[in-house]
């Protein structure tokens, strides 16, 4: 009887699929957090995760690669439902343009099949997969088992939920004949203490606006890489004719700030939800017998400059170089 309970498990062994380990991990500093991710020695070819936080927002991602992965920089550099938006191939090389357009990150757009609602809410997807020759799991440019995916910036202290997107392919080894077991204990309910609003230092003591900034409280918004082109909440809006970054919405924000008068002589936009995100120009207008103000003209004339300029492939984009950490 034990010979033949030995023979039927070993053929139950033989005939169950092959498992292996896939571990993500989220390690926090005091403003951010680090999603990293090791496995038991298999090659993982792509990710796809939800990122959630349980107060306030995920508005900020980097430290993440673009591109194939080689020896010199390895990892997961393309983003499959952000590939057919912003990277082009040349039709007759087959090479791409370039893999550093604006706007090309691992965060899923919101109007993708089952994808969050994406930086400046409380919930993100991301999609990330690797690209290299030669093509084996013994490849030189392949992946490490183990490593950093990309780190978020949070606008506030908050525990971080990293969960498995299977809508959106979840995790997928390299071999498709092994299920990856995914562990994710070490990103459930992460602690992250500090966030944007937390004075993290989003802009470099290099950056010409950094004793503005510091004087007017640090605000996050001015870390958005496009936001002293007219990009007050850092976040795109599409329409049938396209995607842009400066819109309806950013508008909205420099309207309702428009010519506010700092003490002694008003409230001062801070008064104001994201009023000092519509300071373009990051300066003040007016003066000492009328009243200073941090939005106006100047500010107006920005936002004009770049009123739906077109995000790739439908335009060049909004610069993305006003100096920020945030990528948004």
């Amino acid at each position: 009887m034990t010979r033949k309970l030995s023979v039927f498990l070993a053929a139950l062994l033989l005939a169950s699929p092959a498992m292996a380990a896939v571990h993500i991990i989220a390690e926090s500093t005091d403003s951010t957090v680090a999603i990293k991710y090791a496995t038991d020695g298999e090659r993982v070819r792509a990710f796809a995760l939800d990122i959630i936080v349980d107060k306030g927002n995920i508005v900020g991602i980097s430290d993440f690669i673009r591109g194939e992965s080689t020896a010199e920089k390895p990892g997961y550099g393309i983003f499959p439902g952000n590939f057919g938006r912003y990277i082009t191939v040349d039709a007759a090389t087959g090479e791409v343009d370039s893999w550093d357009p604006n706007g090309y990150t691992p965060i899923a757009d919101p109007c993708d099949p089952g994808a969050l609602g994406g930086l400046g809410t409380s919930g993100i997807t991301i999609e990330m997969g690797a690209l290299y020759y030669p093509t084996g799991d013994d490849s030189p440019s392949a992946p490490p088992t183990s490593g950093q995916l990309f780190t978020l910036t949070l606008s506030e202290p908050a525990n971080v939920t990293v969960t498995l997107n299977e809508v959106r392919g979840g995790v997928v080894l390299t071999d498709p004949d092994i299920a990856a077991t995914v562990d994710l204990a070490q990103a459930t309910n992460v602690v992250v203490s500090g966030g944007a609003s937390a004075g993290a230092e989003l802009l470099s003591a290099s950056h010409p606006d950094y004793t503005e900034w510091v004087a007017v409280g640090k605000p996050a918004c001015w870390a958005y890489p496009r936001q002293c082109h007219g990009d007050a909440d850092g976040l795109k809006e599409t329409s049938a004719a396209g995607v842009s970054y400066v819109s309806q919405k950013d508008l909205n924000v420099l309207v309702a700030a428009w010519q506010v008068k700092e003490a002694p002589f008003g409230p001062g936009v801070a008064a104001v939800e994201n009023g000092i995100c519509a300071d373009f120009a990051h300066d003040q207008d007016g003066s000492s017998a009328t009243g200073f103000h941090r939005v106006g003209v100047t500010d107006l004339n920005i936002l004009v400059a770049n009123w739906l300029v077109k995000e790739a492939p439908q335009g060049a984009g909004v610069p993305a170089d006003c100096g920020g950490s945030l990528v948004r």
